[in-house]
């Protein structure tokens, strides 16, 4: 991260229509509320008349345990994030009730728009507040440093350093000062015991098979710490209420990328526009037997195929809840379940729609010339998230270092996320122009020179909506990689006043180059060589600064309004 750091706190404000100030001077209740203005308010709703009377009951039940998981992604994130949200609450001030709202979309008292830098006083209500998020969140020692813990694990067994570097474990220190791995299931007890009771009960409400099988088996990997059978369980789930919930992703873990991070999905899955999405499930082999990578490196038999689910969203929480909101995902990150099944990916249409409407378009009307704009599209849009999240269960996702079986997560340590997300995205536009050459999405995207316009235009402003958030970001430092890259390549052109357009002669095989690039950093576990391309590329240049100084009046993303979780909530209640 220490590469990185000087671009990373040059773009701090980059997309900010209010960037928070320094840490030594907190912010106003009227910087607060400019600040919280950067999402746009948008009401999600889904249709709820299709569910059984047992459905219905048990996602009244899914929305009561999902608030059960703030709490527990709060205290991952920061440990005095619990109390200082109570003294928060407390405060019935104006300017109190501006750092609660703020606190609340952030998941603390940090701003992710702001590279995580603080909006509250160095103290509050006797809490030490630090300037910055801390990168080890509250998963690790407090003062504990990467080469202390790094010495620590190189000296366990190998079964040891495996619990100590596993998703579901803690590191803490007793009261020796030695460290020792927790399970979560023991560090987070109380909670868990609580999230099991409420899956139980869900579970005994509805009468959906594949729903009951996996809130019961999850229910006990909440208890026992062996996630395993669950996953497995929800890779098959097939039911009207498509529920995510547990710990997943690492992003919060920015010491190592290892610890997994507390979210919950309430959804309601739209089967029709699901089976619209099974002219994919053709071709992932062939997907992955084409890739820009020595053959050496690809997937002779690519996992049988994961499903893929269109939903729309009732209740996000925890990391499924907070700031930049997830449009889709692509899990479990077990590579022992990627490695057998693949991955699912879930689409969460609501969300994309939402947002497309809030920031792509204004975005596109910026930053690209007026016959560009009318190739922007949502089809094209929803079409790239999904080649994002399927292309997280192709490419390489097992290495040999010095002998010894790894993982690309492993060998790239915190620089893994960004890599992997930037490699999702620009495999997923190679693999939509693989398909669309083939002749493959002639029913849904098209074919020939139009459908080309759509897809790289479209992309091409979705970038400058990434890079809106600051590079505070996984998602975002990747597209950063791109945008450079591809801009050094000529692929994409800088028109000189803040617009950009496409380069249709060049951009395919710079798209080519730049996946082979991060395909063969996975591949061959290069971290010396991911650090490097971040530390050349993960930066805003003065071009890209002049097109980002325009969108300062464009929110930066959306903020739900939950609209049928509260009519499910009221409705139990009578």
């Amino acid at each position: 991260m220490k590469n990185i750091l000087i671009p990373l706190l040059m773009a701090a404000a980059v997309g900010s229509a209010c960037a928070a100030p320094q840490a030594a001077t907190p912010a106003t209740a009227a910087q607060l509320t400019a600040m919280s203005a950067r999402y746009a308010p948008v009401e999600l709703t889904a249709d709820t008349t299709h569910l059984s009377a047992g459905d219905r009951q048990a996602i009244a039940k899914l929305v009561e345990a999902a608030k059960l998981v703030d709490v527990l992604q709060l205290r991952q994130r920061w440990s005095g994030n619990e109390a200082l949200w109570a003294a928060l609450k407390k405060d019935k001030s104006k300017l109190g009730q501006a750092r609660l709202n703020y606190f609340w979309i952030n998941k603390g008292p940090w701003s992710v728009l702001d590279a995580h830098a603080a909006f509250m006083p160095a103290s509050y209500a006797g809490i030490a507040i630090p300037a910055h998020k801390p990168e080890a969140g509250n998963f690790y020692p407090p003062g504990a440093t990467k080469a202390g813990l790094e010495t620590w694990m190189n000296g366990l067994s190998a079964d040891d350093k495996q619990q100590a570097q596993w998703f579901f474990t803690t590191i803490r220190a007793g009261k020796d000062g030695k460290y020792r791995t927790v399970k979560y299931s023991d560090e987070y007890k109380v909670e868990l015991t609580q999230l099991a009771k409420l899956l139980d009960e869900a579970a005994a409400a509805t009468d959906n098979a594949s729903l009951k099988k996996f809130l019961t088996l999850r229910a006990k990997a909440f208890l026992d710490n062996d996630y395993l059978p669950s996953d497995f369980a929800w890779m098959d789930l097939d039911s009207p209420v498509d529920i995510t919930i547990g710990p997943y992703e690492t992003y919060n873990d920015e010491l190592f990328g290892y610890k997994a991070a507390f979210e919950a999905y309430v959804n309601i899955r739209d089967q029709a526009e699901t089976q619209k999405l099974n002219f994919f499930a053709k071709h992932m082999q062939e997907l992955e037997d084409n890739l820009p990578l020595d053959a050496q490196y690809r997937n002779p038999k690519v996992g049988a195929l994961a499903p893929m689910v269109v939903v729309n969203q009732v209740y996000g929480a925890g990391d499924g809840n907070m700031a930049v909101q997830t449009a889709a995902y692509n899990l479990p990150n077990d590579e022992r379940i990627i490695s057998a099944r693949g991955s699912k990916r879930v689409m969460l249409k609501n969300v994309q729609e939402a947002k497309f409407k809030a920031t792509l378009t204004p975005i596109s009307k910026l930053v690209l010339t007026p016959e560009a704009q009318q190739d922007v599209d949502f089809n094209s849009f929803f079409t790239h998230i999904l080649a994002h999240e399927i292309m997280h269960g192709l490419g390489p996702h097992a290495t040999v270092v010095d002998g010894k079986p790894s993982t690309p997560r492993q060998d790239l340590k915190e620089a893994y996320s960004t890599i992997e997300e930037a490699k999702a995205d620009i495999t997923g536009l190679y693999a939509l122009r693989y398909m669309m050459d083939k002749g493959q999405l002639n029913d849904t995207l098209g074919q020939g020179a139009v459908a080309e316009r759509k897809l790289y235009n479209t992309f091409l402003a979705s970038g400058f909506r990434t890079l809106h958030f600051g590079l505070t970001d996984s998602h975002a430092r990747g597209m950063a990689i791109q945008m450079n890259y591809i801009l050094d390549k000529g692929g994409f052109v800088s028109l000189g006043d803040g617009r950009f357009g496409v380069d249709f002669g060049k951009i395919k095989q710079a798209v080519i180059d730049l996946d082979r690039e991060f395909l063969t950093i996975e591949a061959t576990g290069d971290y010396a060589r991911a650090k490097a391309l971040m530390t050349k590329y993960v930066v805003i240049r003065p071009e890209v600064q002049v097109a980002l100084d325009k969108m300062k009046a464009v929110p930066n993303d959306i903020r739900p309004e939950f609209v049928t979780a509260r009519a499910l909530d009221q409705a139990a209640k009578k």
